[in-house]
């Protein structure tokens, strides 16, 4: 089937003479992938009609030569990317799921083939997938555990049949507690997961709710990589009703897990977990300036004696859908480069996409991209370290 994704078409612009530019950066629709949000530059011609011909024609062939080597270097790259952002279909998943219209046409669609190819066009060696929203549970614990340990034997079989393309993270059977410890148990110690997979909020709780204490404390002891992923909490389902929950709700939810978890006190309590968020922490960035303020009152300041930023910035978080300067701008006033990870939500975007994305911003150095891109990911999870 044809992808839904296209590829992004502008370039930004490197003029070698004197234009007086100016920067208009465009923040686009989460899903529509046919614009670059990384600052395209607008020429005003202040200048004479000879120094601006020759300028535009110096910045066409800079075009030219840059997309140029930027194509060869994402359709030729040495696969050596981790995606840590990376949604499989099960066939359980999907026959499940499916007829009762819980999945999107992108998941419907997904194969090992399309996400190798996907992968092979950026370089990327290594995906490490989970189960797209909504999840197992749909309110029947038994079935939830049921679809789990089927849909995480099949992520196994997957890593098995593509060695090292393919990682996994164990989902859950969550808000069943005694349900996900024993899948944690199953899918860590038999699969040999690389960490766990949990989505942001269940029904109405969050992450951080102390009723998930029982496997926050299990992580804990593991010291396992806990990757997480937004979905449509019950008070926030199609608030607007001609726009996916995605492209806001998403971004909302990360930041009230991200909220609960610090100040509800479990990454304090559980200093071994290494928790991932996705889509660069949502809003949270944005919002830091409250929260750093909250974290001084007088009904948090003695639980986060160092602060918020002394947790936020001990989080990692992915690139996906977020692979541009205003998005990793404001991340980077949170956290250093250390803490960012490479992702791409394949099949609803695409890995060229992001390695575009990241390599156009104007924020990374090479050797910034080269820890993005692989080495952050092999400090988490060490099997890939070789």
């Amino acid at each position: 089937m044809a992808s839904s994704i296209a590829q992004q078409k502008d370039t930004r612009l490197g003029v070698p003479v004197n234009f007086t530019a100016r920067k208009q950066l465009r923040i686009t629709h989460e899903n529509q992938v046919g614009e670059n949000v990384n600052h395209p530059l607008r020429v005003v011609a202040d200048l004479g009609r000879r120094e601006f011909l020759v300028g535009f024609a110096a910045a066409g062939a800079n075009v030219l030569i840059s997309g140029s080597l930027l194509a060869a270097q994402t359709s030729k790259a040495t696969p050596h990317r981790i995606d840590i952002h990376n949604h499989l279909t099960p066939a359980s998943y999907a026959a499940e799921l499916g007829p009762k219209h819980l999945l999107s046409a992108p998941v419907l669609n997904w194969t090992p083939a399309k996400d190798i190819e996907d992968m092979d066009a950026a370089g990327v060696a290594t995906s490490i997938t989970s189960l797209a929203p909504p999840g197992v549970w749909n309110g029947d614990d038994a079935a939830a555990r049921h679809l789990a340990r089927s849909c995480n034997e099949e992520a196994a079989r997957l890593v098995a049949d593509h060695r090292g393309r393919f990682g996994m993270f164990v989902n859950l059977p969550l808000p069943d507690v005694e349900g996900s410890l024993r899948e944690i148990e199953y899918g860590l110690d038999t699969l040999k997961a690389d960490g766990v997979a949990m989505y942001t909020s269940y029904g109405d709780k969050w992450l951080g709710d102390r009723a998930f204490d029982p496997v926050f404390d299990e992580l804990n002891r593991r010291g396992a990589v806990v990757y997480t992923h937004p979905k449509s909490a019950n008070c926030c389902k199609n608030v607007l009703a001609n726009i996916p929950d995605s492209e806001i709700e998403y971004g909302t939810d990360t930041t009230r897990a991200i909220t609960q978890l610090v100040f509800g006190g479990t990454t304090r309590r559980c200093p071994n977990i290494r928790f991932i968020f996705s889509h660069a922490g949502g809003s949270m960035p944005f919002l830091i300036e409250r929260f750093v303020n909250l974290a001084k009152s007088p009904a948090f300041s003695s639980q986060l004696p160092q602060g918020f930023l002394a947790e936020a910035s001990k989080l990692y978080y992915d690139t996906a859908q977020t692979s541009n300067a205003a998005a990793m701008s404001a991340l980077l006033k949170v956290v250093p480069v250390s803490q960012i990870l490479f992702g791409t939500d394949f099949p609803f975007r695409t890995a060229p996409d992001h390695v575009k994305g990241l390599k156009e911003c104007g924020l990374f150095t090479p050797k910034n991209l080269r820890e993005i891109d692989r080495e952050n990911a092999a400090r988490l999870m060490p099997r890939y370290r070789t």
